[in-house]
């Protein structure tokens, strides 16, 4: 799941996106509404967590457009306001969710996963293939009821995987999914992965590489 994190407090985005990130999430983070709307036009989000007073250009604007363009990414809006007018304002504007500074970090973590199943197709919350059982809300994954000990990047490509359903999922698609922008795009990094997870995932080989196309799970 990709996230962008727009919060104009510099200590307080970097504390919000490490912490998604220890949870397997790829994080973008700016620290304006301009930038928020760049970046936006150019990368595919499932989630925005959204600071409503931006500099620049307004979190409401910001939000204002998100729901304007008809996409499937979802925003949580974030504020000090606690007043239920500023809420419904908010949720007026297009936002999906509403979270009140200061916030308890499992709650904002909770809310993002939330939204992010929303922004894509319908999958069962315990995801199961091949013997496969990936829990996304648990950070936990069993290979015939064996516990696989994963890293977070091996856990989020082995997600894509489940979700594709046994189609075939690119290694662009797996480095947009699972990695930030910060991301070299010639880099080997999906490769070296696949690799890693197909060690601890053992023999007979779960993980199929489909030449030209990219890796699926039968």
């Amino acid at each position: 799941m990709r996230v962008l994190v727009v919060e104009d407090e510099e200590m307080l985005a970097g504390a919000i996106a490490e912490g998604l990130r220890q949870e397997a999430f790829a994080v973008d983070v700016v620290h304006d509404g301009a930038a928020a709307l760049e970046r936006l036009a150019v990368n595919a989000y499932d989630v925005v967590v959204l600071d409503r007073d931006l500099p620049g250009v307004h979190g409401d604007e910001v939000c204002r457009q998100v729901a304007a363009s008809g996409g499937d990414v979802r925003v949580l809006m974030l504020t000090v306001s606690v007043t239920v007018a500023d809420r419904v304002a908010g949720l007026g504007l297009g936002a999906d969710d509403y979270l009140t500074k200061p916030f308890a970090f499992a709650e904002l973590v909770a809310r993002v996963r939330a939204l992010g199943r929303r922004s894509r197709p319908a999958a069962p919350p315990v995801l199961e293939r091949s013997g496969i059982r990936l829990d996304p809300t648990l950070r936990q994954a069993y290979l015939d009821g064996r516990y696989l000990p994963l890293s977070r990047k091996e856990f989020a490509v082995l997600e894509e995987l489940l979700r594709a359903q046994g189609a075939p999922v690119s290694a662009e698609m797996l480095l947009e999914r699972a990695w930030d922008e910060n991301i070299d795009p010639f880099t080997t990094v999906v490769r070296v992965t696949i690799r890693s997870l197909r060690r601890k995932l053992g023999e007979p080989a779960l993980i199929e590489t489909l030449t030209g196309t990219g890796y699926r799970i039968p």
